[in-house]
């Protein structure tokens, strides 16, 4: 059976005094967790982040990365500053950056080599639009994101990494896909990870991202190719993301 895992994701949001708080009380009512957590947070909070979580349950991580080791790349961070803080996870290929920032499959999957090479966790987030659902490419979509990948890191790192199914079309707009829903895409996606890596494919955590709460999250969970949660919203608030942690 695969362990679970649960990851706030926090956006662009946050303070030094609201981190501290949220995190002070996610720590306070954490208990012994039976799932895995972590928070990918903005870079700027990652020294906060190993100050108050050091020696914790909770593993911290970025949102983003470069692909690039060094060099002259304004405004960029790479995967040794991320290494500095002791991150163990960095996001690649969120909706976000792929719609807002242009990010090509194939950058992603750079991205993705990149953080393994450096002894990273990419959690990787493949999703379609609702214009893609409706039109029935739902499946085309999401393969063809995690072939990118799969081509760039190879067999070998399946296991490797983390797989994150975000339906675009349910991100931040209130809409949910069903546990049934849910279930068949990441079904799928295990299947393309057993025909590149049959074994890996059963132990590489998939998760869910679109707009798990604590109402939800148990059903959610309960599916059998659904190991834990990217968590947006929820992640903001202590008892709403403690509600989904103990859910698992």
């Amino acid at each position: 059976m695969r362990s679970k895992l649960v990851v706030g994701n926090w956006k662009m949001n946050g303070s030094r005094a609201a981190n501290a708080t949220l995190l002070n009380g996610i720590l306070e009512g954490l208990g012994q967790p039976r799932a895995a957590v972590a928070v990918c947070v903005p870079a700027p909070y990652l020294f906060q982040c190993e100050a108050l979580l050091q020696g914790s349950p909770i593993a911290w991580g970025a949102q983003d990365v470069s692909c690039h080791p060094v060099g002259a790349y304004t405004g960029e961070v790479c995967m040794s500053m991320l290494q500095d803080f002791g991150s163990r996870y960095v996001i690649v290929g969120h909706s976000e950056r792929r719609a807002y920032h242009g990010e090509s499959d194939a950058l992603v999957a750079k991205k993705a080599k990149a953080a393994l090479d450096a002894g990273l966790t990419p959690i990787v987030c493949v999703g379609e639009t609702l214009e893609q659902r409706e039109a029935g490419h739902t499946m085309a979509v999401v393969g063809a994101q995690l072939d990118a990948v799969l081509e760039a890191v190879g067999a070998e790192a399946v296991g490797k990494i983390v797989l994150a199914y975000e339906p675009v079309w349910a991100i931040g707009t209130g809409r949910t896909a069903t546990p049934a829903m849910a279930q068949e895409v990441h079904a799928a996606l295990r299947q393309k990870l057993r025909a590149c890596n049959a074994a890996a494919a059963e132990t590489t955590l998939l998760l869910y991202g679109g707009s798990m709460k604590p109402d939800n999250a148990a059903d959610l969970m309960a599916q059998p190719d659904i190991d834990g949660g990217l968590i947006g919203g929820a992640a903001l608030k202590a008892a709403d993301f403690l509600g989904i942690v103990h859910a698992a």
